[in-house]
């Protein structure tokens, strides 16, 4: 029999998708299974989005430009000059979702054996994409104690050798919530400077900060101009993950025209979903300010929830819609797995994503999980309540 490929075998599983089976076959016996493991808002798509849809009129579904639909691109300039973001039309690549944008962004800057440096926890799919390049992640620790502010600087300088090519931020974070400051910004801006690296900017959260400061992306960063690609999404802003719309977004010419290459070997971003943002970048005022307003009800609802069960701990998010919480328990992979596979309240349980997925370093993780506020409050109540009486009864929880 044929051997599969070594790249394949050292994929990670996802930790918000590879419990699915299970949840899958709590459902088919009846329990109802709240879904606190993955990030697909339950808030309406905004009706310019589905207007959009309904009101097609299109005899051909065309291939679009491999770049991107240039009216698109035109709308977005002006979306990101409200953030305070000045890029021109041609900075801008459509990509089809923001996986592809941080493949693409890899695959355009790494070559096998280069290395680059990643916060941890992170977004777990980091290190497929850069499995995909041949690259190694190299990740620092930040911690739930502090409320995972950003590691030391000087533990990432640490870690630079000749094969560091660039330094990944997700700003505002998944799966942490944390959002990082203006100093911290400041010390990241001046090691890639000082290294002359790249700095790759996941910011596909940023209508979601609950700080009150400024919103600081990358692209505010002076002096690294040519250094930043910065990372984006129209899946969580308004609720379309389902039409695999992104950017990757540069003002180095160098990378956009390596990254083009691999635009157009894969032709081009999907169509229909381009018209759906396009529509969208329409979207009131109102319908924003509505949906911010939500998730932060949410996010004090869980948390306040989360902290007042019995050896629970969960710092305060900043930013996107996540929080990191440590449980009383001796593995979170296996008490997310018995939630599913043995335990309901009810009739009901929970499916959460176990945060060791999201780090890279051994042993890391393996008390907390990742919660996405993403369902009501009504139904955050009641899986709070399923997870306080699950704690009393699972056989593995941690005493004092």
């Amino acid at each position: 029999m044929p051997t599969v490929s070594k790249r394949g075998q050292i994929m990670p599983e996802s930790p918000i998708r590879k419990l699915v089976p299970y949840a899958n076959k709590a459902k088919r016996r009846g329990i109802k299974v709240y879904h606190l493991n993955i990030g697909q808002p339950d808030l309406a798509t905004p009706v310019e989005a589905m207007d959009a849809i309904k009101t097609l009129d299109r005899s051909i579904l065309e291939y679009s430009p491999s770049d991107g639909i240039l009216s698109y691109r035109e709308k977005l300039v002006e979306y990101y000059k409200t953030y305070n973001i000045n890029v021109d039309v041609d900075d801008i690549i459509v990509t089809t979702g923001g996986s592809e944008a941080i493949t693409f962004a890899f695959m355009a800057c790494l070559d096998p054996g280069d290395e680059i440096i990643v916060p941890e926890p992170s977004y777990a799919n980091y290190t497929a994409f850069a499995i995909l390049a041949g690259a190694e992640v190299k990740t620092i620790p930040s911690h739930i104690d502090n409320g995972f502010v950003l590691p030391p600087i000087e533990e990432f300088e640490n870690l630079i050798t000749e094969r560091t090519k660039g330094i990944l931020i997700c700003n505002p974070n998944n799966p942490t919530g944390y959002l990082y400051t203006q100093s911290e910004m400041n010390k990241i801006r001046d090691l890639v400077k000082k290294y002359d690296l790249y700095l790759f900017s996941d910011e596909v959260y940023r209508e979601f900060c609950y700080s009150g400061a400024p919103y600081i992306s990358a692209f505010h960063l002076e002096g690294i101009e040519n250094n930043v690609i910065l990372v984006d999404s129209v899946s969580k802003r308004y609720s379309e993950c389902g039409i695999r719309i992104g950017a990757l977004i540069t003002k180095n010419t160098t990378v956009r025209n390596n990254v083009m290459k691999f635009c157009q070997a894969r032709l081009s971003p999907p169509l229909i979903g381009q018209l759906i943002a396009e529509a969208s970048l329409d979207t009131s005022s109102e319908y924003m300010l509505s949906v911010y307003n939500e998730y932060l009800e949410r996010r004090k609802f869980l948390v306040d929830g989360l902290n007042r069960i019995d050896g629970v701990y969960s710092p305060i998010p900043m930013g996107a819609f996540y929080t990191v919480a440590r449980l009383p328990i001796d593995d979170a992979d296996r008490f997310c797995i018995w939630l599913l596979e043995e335990y309901n309240y009810e009739g009901k349980t929970i499916f959460m994503a176990p945060a060791s997925g999201f780090y890279t370093t051994p042993g890391l993780g393996k008390d907390e999980v990742r919660i996405a506020y993403v369902i009501n409050k009504e139904d955050l109540a009641i899986s709070l309540k399923i997870l306080e009486e699950a704690l009393k009864v699972y056989p593995g929880r941690k005493t004092k």
